[in-house]
């Protein structure tokens, strides 16, 4: 039986561990067959990336630093092939700016995290142009902070809100030919992103107890929807944010205090 990304080619960058969301998209991905480009930002990184990269079928891992046009420039550079998809799961924030006040945000962090949060999928998409396949797919990952406020999100959820709306001009950008642009918008997981939210821990029981399907998201769960927007059974789908939360962003009321 043939698997449902047999024949598929694409990159995924933002792996920091084997606990990334961006691991559990590479790691479904290639269950159903796909062959990918890994990345990572520093030796540090590179030293958990590189053995996660034997346990699937990785054609290479590259430096990159998303903030700079020359890393990306040479990143397609050594990549030099045809590909049918980019995965983006890359955020940065200082960790001592997403406590406290929104309002005391400082300048620099508020441009740095608009770079590498947010523009940097734009300018990913600009540069592997002439790498990209007619029919690609192209996805990132925001969170529900984009839409509404909360807590310990501060900058990032601003990040974020302008990432989606990245999306939707991309999606228009790029649709000539035929390249969907999406995203996954995730629940709260432990990971080491999430880690460096304050009161993570406590974000990620509440989300649980108040979301439709009272459950901790796993990996495999995003990796499953990541699988849909990378393949052709998402061909007509684009622009769009996918909701992998266990239906939290529908809840309106704390279904704890009812």
């Amino acid at each position: 039986m043939n698997k449902i990304l047999e024949g598929k080619k694409g990159l995924v960058i933002g792996i920091a561990n084997d606990h990334s969301i961006a691991w559990g998209i590479t790691d479904s991905l290639c269950k159903e067959g796909a062959q990918v480009y890994l990345t990572y930002q520093n030796d540090s990184i590179k030293k958990r990336v590189e053995p996660l990269s034997q346990k699937v079928d990785c054609l290479g891992v590259f430096p990159c630093d998303v903030s700079s046009t020359q890393s990306l420039e040479q990143l397609k550079n050594s990549i030099n092939t045809k590909i049918d998809f980019i995965v983006h799961a890359v955020a940065y924030s200082d960790k001592n700016e997403l406590s406290g006040k929104y309002l005391n945000t400082s300048k620099e962090n508020f441009l740095q995290t608009l770079h590498i949060s947010t523009y940097s999928l734009t300018e990913i998409t600009k540069i592997f142009i002439p790498l990209l396949n007619d029919n690609a797919s192209i996805m990132s990952l925001s969170y529900y902070g984009a839409k509404k406020y909360m807590q310990s999100y501060n900058v990032m959820g601003v990040a974020k809100a302008a990432l989606e709306t990245s999306i939707k001009y991309l999606a228009v950008d790029m649709g000539d030919r035929g390249i969907r642009v999406n995203c996954i918008s995730a629940g709260p997981m432990r990971t080491l992103a999430g880690a460096v939210i304050n009161k993570s821990r406590q974000i990620y029981n509440y989300t649980i107890n108040n979301s439709p399907i009272k459950k901790a998201l796993s990996l495999d769960d995003i990796g499953k929807s990541a699988v849909y927007l990378v393949s052709d059974l998402s061909k007509g789908v684009t622009g769009e944010i996918l909701y992998v939360d266990n239906g939290y962003n529908k809840i309106g009321m704390s279904l704890e205090e009812v």
